[in-house]
């Protein structure tokens, strides 16, 4: 009985003592990977290809720049999961967390740290024979994205427009406007 008294004490004693989790869309707190908690898609990350592969098979590759524990970043987290909603399969999508870029300064056009300027978020597009078609920094519109992204690959813009829903001041995801479709098909 008194072993029971202690375990319970000690288990109270426990959930009082945790505090809650707080995650916020404008503070540069780190609340996890933001994609899935922003950008509802928490399959961008890792991506599926590397930059290397990407330019060896001479596909279009777009770059995106970012970090975790950035207001910034967690601003621009569902257009980077709109691009992937608009171009699918058309391009490589590489979403690199700035930690993880290689700060070795010999660095070769086939590696990501070659193109980042050191400012998040940054896109950088390059099309299948290794010209970079756009290099911008902070919230690029997905027009200027879309617009690149279809004059690297020769494909069309899509005929119909990303629109981010808001479930609430933390989810957000992207969808297309004019298209019927339901996703995976």
């Amino acid at each position: 009985m008194i072993l029971f008294r202690i375990f319970s004490s000690l288990l109270v004693l426990l959930i009082f003592s945790v505090n809650p989790a707080y995650s916020a869309r404008d503070t540069d707190s780190y609340d996890g990977n933001i994609f899935p908690i922003y950008a509802g898609n928490g399959s961008l990350v890792p991506p599926p290809s590397t930059l290397s592969e990407s330019l060896k098979n001479e596909r279009t590759s777009v770059l995106v720049f970012y970090l975790d524990d950035s207001a910034t970043s967690k601003e621009f987290a569902p257009v980077v999961s709109g691009i992937k909603l608009l171009w699918s399969s058309s391009v490589d999508l590489i979403p690199l967390s700035i930690d993880e870029i290689d700060n070795d300064k010999e660095k070769t056009f086939k590696e990501p740290g070659f193109y980042w300027h050191g400012k998040i978020p940054q896109v950088v597009i390059i099309d299948g024979k290794g010209e970079v078609l756009l290099d911008e920094e902070g919230q690029v519109p997905i027009d200027a994205i879309n617009n690149a992204i279809s004059k690297a690959t020769g494909l069309d813009k899509p005929d119909f427009d990303v629109t981010i829903k808001s479930f609430n001041e933390y989810n957000s995801e992207p969808s297309k406007d004019g298209y019927n479709r339901p996703r995976g098909t």
